[in-house]
């Protein structure tokens, strides 16, 4: 899966400016590591259940996010699964098995390596006799098209391309780490077409009017995963500065601003912030161009406080709309950013207590 990087105005270590530089070369093939992937969806069985599953920035060869669906077909009780590679997958047709099996294959007629790929499972089942299904069997059912689909797309996969938006019209959820740099565009598509997805983006991606927006109207929202974290993706062999090699001999590099998407039901966003702070005027300084106060960090938000406040994005990770209202992001009255005696903070997010306590 391919992962576009954006420098964090806040967050400028060694490693992300290498990933910036990364994103201007091109070089932008990220895969999400498996056990981010599960520990993040192991939260969504319920909602995944009879689903159609579409991976539309996975190459099916290498995406774990695919191998992860595949494996948990039945787990999970999808529907169906589909997976697009946005362009040629570097070891399609080179390789007998889809899992890491070395043997080799030779191209079959109609699947060339200069295609982009394009799988659809819709059964799966222990195929190699052995008394239990695993990832094998998925990749000897895919060989044999036995229940399923493996062949070219007529185009490179793009997601915009009319193949792949006539196989998102068959989707229920999207679940994919789409190229930053059309981050806006991927999830005005998704709008469009009225689809719930579960994503990996940037986190500078909250700032973006359009994406600020949804999360206002409670229309996204973050995932479990605390988007203070971070997290490891195999980078390329030639990739220079990395964090470790894992016990496979891939590389693996941070990047710290990254999160989940998500428009699916999420239990902590319904959870209540507690507070334990009260207003004091003396600890909560007002804003030189709004009326409301400045609160730093999310945890001094006073209980009984019912003007308006200003707290980081970092909020955004703990939101309930149920607690709280959100009014507007960083402007103040005069559309210029909030200021604090002429010192401006970072990013702030407007707010107001539903739920004040006395």
């Amino acid at each position: 899966m391919w992962y576009d990087i954006c420098m964090s105005k806040e967050k400028k270590s060694s490693s992300n400016s290498n990933l910036h530089k990364a994103n201007k070369a091109k070089k932008d093939e990220f895969y999400t590591q498996l056990i981010d992937i599960e520990k993040e969806l192991k939260h969504y069985k319920e909602q995944f259940k009879g689903k159609v599953v579409y991976c539309n920035c996975d190459d099916p060869f290498e995406s774990n996010f695919f191998k992860y669906f595949a494996s948990n077909f039945k787990a999970l009780g999808l529907k169906k699964l589909i997976a697009t590679s946005y362009k040629p997958s570097p070891i399609a047709n080179t390789q007998l098995g889809l899992f890491g099996d070395d043997k080799s294959l030779v191209p079959a007629k109609g699947r060339p390596k200069t295609n982009a790929n394009k799988f659809i499972i819709n059964d799966v089942g222990d195929i190699d006799g052995n008394g239990a299904f695993d990832i094998q069997d998925i990749a000897e059912q895919l060989k044999a098209n036995k229940n399923n689909e493996w062949s070219p797309m007529e185009g490179d996969g793009d997601f915009r391309s009319p193949e792949s938006v006539e196989l998102l019209k068959e989707a229920d959820i999207v679940v994919s780490n789409p190229p930053f740099s059309l981050f806006r565009e991927y999830i005005s598509q998704l709008e469009e077409y009225n689809k719930k997805f579960l994503l990996i983006g940037n986190t500078n991606a909250i700032t973006y009017k359009e994406i600020f927006k949804l999360i206002k109207d409670d229309r996204l929202r973050t995932g479990y995963t605390n988007f203070n974290v971070g997290m490891f993706f195999e980078v390329p062999d030639n990739w220079e500065k990395y964090h470790h090699i894992d016990e496979s001999g891939k590389k693996i590099a941070r990047v710290s601003t990254s999160c989940w998407f998500t428009n699916l039901e999420v239990e902590k966003h319904k959870q209540d912030i507690i507070l334990y702070k009260k207003y004091d005027s003396n600890n909560y300084p007002k804003y030189d161009n709004y009326n409301g106060i400045e609160v730093s960090k999310v945890q001094e938000i006073p209980m009984d406080y019912t003007g308006v406040m200003g707290v980081p994005i970092t909020f955004v990770d703990k939101y309930n709309p149920n607690q709280f209202e959100i009014i507007k992001f960083r402007k103040g009255d005069d559309e210029k950013d909030l200021s604090v005696n002429g010192k401006y903070p970072y990013f702030r997010i407007l707010i107001r207590n539903k739920k004040p306590q006395k």
